[in-house]
C-alpha cells in the first residue's frame, strides 16, 4: 500500500500529488527514468549515466523514511509519474542533500520550484540546519529555481565543474 500524498500547485497552476517513495515503486520509477533527457541524466547522478539501473532505483525506493526519503510526483489524476525529489540527511540532521528529477515532457510547468519548496519544508520539519544540492555548473535551469528560493551558490571543494548551492533553514 502506498502513502498517502498531497496536492501541491505549481505557480503556473499545474496540479500534482506528492508522495514518499515505497519499495512496490520500483518499475514506476524505473519506468521514469526512460523519460528523462540524458543531460537530466548526467545532473541527477553527476555521471555519464545513460540508464539508471536496479541498484539506482531500489536506493531510491528502499530507503528508510527518517534520514533519507525520496518524493514521487504524479499528475493530478494519478496516472503517470513526473518527477522525483530525494533528500538525504547527515546522521545529525545539520545537512540535508536534495536532488529533482523532471519528466522531459513535464517541464516549464513550475513543477520543480513547487517540489524543492516542498523538500525545504520537509527538511525544515526534520530540523535539518541547511538544505544544499551540488550541481553542474551547466545545470542552469537548476540553479535559477535554486537562486529564486533564497538558495546562494558557492564554489564546490575539488571540483570546478561543480556548484554547492545551499539555504540555511530556520
Amino acid at each position: 500500500m502506498h502513502p498517502p500524498s498531497q496536492l501541491l500547485v505549481t505557480r503556473s497552476g499545474f496540479r500534482l500529488h506528492v508522495r514518499p517513495a515505497c519499495p512496490e515503486d520500483d518499475g514506476t520509477v524505473a519506468d521514469f527514468f526512460t523519460h528523462v533527457t540524458r543531460e537530466d541524466l548526467r545532473f541527477r547522478f553527476l555521471t555519464g549515466l545513460n540508464t539508471v539501473g536496479p541498484a539506482q532505483v531500489s536506493a531510491l525506493t528502499h530507503v528508510d523514511h527518517r534520514r533519507t526519503e525520496d518524493y514521487l510526483a504524479f499528475t493530478e489524476d494519478g496516472s503517470m509519474m513526473i518527477a522525483t525529489a530525494m533528500l538525504a540527511c547527515d546522521a545529525g540532521f545539520e545537512r540535508g542533500e536534495v536532488a529533482i528529477t523532471i519528466r522531459k515532457d513535464f517541464k516549464q510547468h513550475g513543477i520543480g520550484w513547487a517540489l524543492l519548496a516542498y523538500v525545504a519544508h520537509c527538511a525544515e520539519a526534520k530540523g535539518v540546519k541547511v538544505l544544499e544540492s551540488i550541481e553542474s555548473r551547466d545545470n542552469h535551469a537548476a540553479i535559477e529555481v535554486e537562486r529564486d528560493l533564497g538558495f546562494t551558490v558557492d564554489a564546490y571543494p575539488g571540483d570546478a565543474a561543480l556548484l554547492r548551492v545551499s539555504r540555511t533553514l530556520e
